[in-house]
């Protein structure tokens, strides 16, 4: 992916802030009769980043998803698509959603499809649509309804990346395919996105499968965010450190230790690191995106951990320009 926007050597282990985002986010929140789904939400995703949202189900993932596509409304708060409004013609112009359904007409021909995306999106690639189906080997006169699941998210995906999006979010898009269908789909987003800049959102509980194709992260649980930042950085302020016996956690300062694993995976306690690990202390690893994923949704008392790059910056005039459109 292209980091070109990013600068390093600010102290603290952390890049600076790239200056574009593709979504922020300021207080951010979504009430129902049933409660908060999210509440005070903030954050940063930098253009050109291929990002991972994670969370249990319910944790309040379709409803930040919603909320950036004008699906739904917030409660409180602010969000912005390129420092345009959710529902604004720039930001519907320049933003694919993906669902996991893939809604397609199962009576259309694939190149009715995509003579049907050319008609609605002014921005439409022909070409970029139909390499997409062509290298999936998908025949261009079979209609919707015949084709297999992989195939269907291939047609599907054709139409997300022939819109042209500069910001493309997919709701757990693969999760009904077979493991090679979904990494061979997997490297057809990746080559996309890295190809035309695209930023892009994917929903997944495939943990493992996203260390793959993800260079950044947004972690949600119990509607607020955990863990925000790039995987390289939150990986590197994180050590799966080798403590033997099987009592409680031990206590490592300065480090904050975030979960003790001893009976399944790679055995380990994951702490949050402050400072360097001392001479003579137990032996330390980074954690596997999968490892650092588990830890924090399974410690749900462990303070959040937002990387300077995606912190948000002042945007209180968007919050004062907005105010009339948020119902307390």
């Amino acid at each position: 992916m292209d980091h070109a926007g990013t600068q390093h050597g600010n102290g603290t282990g952390f890049a600076h802030p790239v200056r574009e985002a593709a979504i922020e986010a300021q207080g951010l929140g979504k009430r129902y009769r049933r409660g908060w789904a999210l509440r005070d939400v903030s954050f940063r995703l930098p253009a050109g980043r291929v990002c991972g949202l994670v969370g249990p189900n319910g944790a309040g993932k379709s409803t930040l998803m919603g909320l950036a596509t004008h699906m739904i409304r917030p409660t409180t708060g602010a969000l912005r698509v390129f420092g345009a409004a959710p529902g604004s013609t720039d930001a519907v112009l320049r933003t694919s959603f993906l669902t996991q359904e893939k809604p397609l007409f199962r009576r259309f021909t694939v190149a009715e499809t995509l003579r049907l995306g050319r008609e609605f999106n002014p921005r439409w690639d022909q070409e970029v649509a139909e390499g997409i189906v062509r290298a999936g080997q998908v025949p261009m006169h079979a209609k919707v309804g015949t084709l297999s699941g992989g195939q269907r998210t291939r047609v599907a995906f054709a139409l997300a990346f022939g819109k042209r999006p500069d910001l493309l979010i997919l709701d757990e898009p693969m999760a009904d395919l077979d493991p090679l269908v979904r990494r061979e789909l997997m490297t057809t987003l990746t080559a996309e996105a890295a190809q035309h800049g695209t930023t892009v959102l994917v929903s997944s509980h495939m943990l493992a499968e996203l260390e793959y194709i993800c260079d950044y992260l947004l972690v949600i649980a119990n509607g607020g965010l955990r863990l925000a930042g790039e995987v390289d950085e939150l990986r590197a302020a994180h050590a799966l450190l080798d403590v033997p016996g099987t009592g409680p956690s031990p206590a490592l300062p300065p480090h904050r230790v975030i979960e003790s694993r001893r009976g399944e995976g790679r055995p380990g306690v994951l702490v949050r690191l402050d400072g360097p690990m001392g001479y003579g202390g137990p032996a330390a690893e980074p954690p596997t995106l999968e490892e650092l994923l588990l830890g924090y949704l399974r410690a749900p008392d462990a303070p959040p951990l937002i990387a300077p790059s995606a912190r948000v910056g002042d945007i209180h005039d968007i919050i004062t320009g907005d105010r009339k459109a948020v119902t307390a």
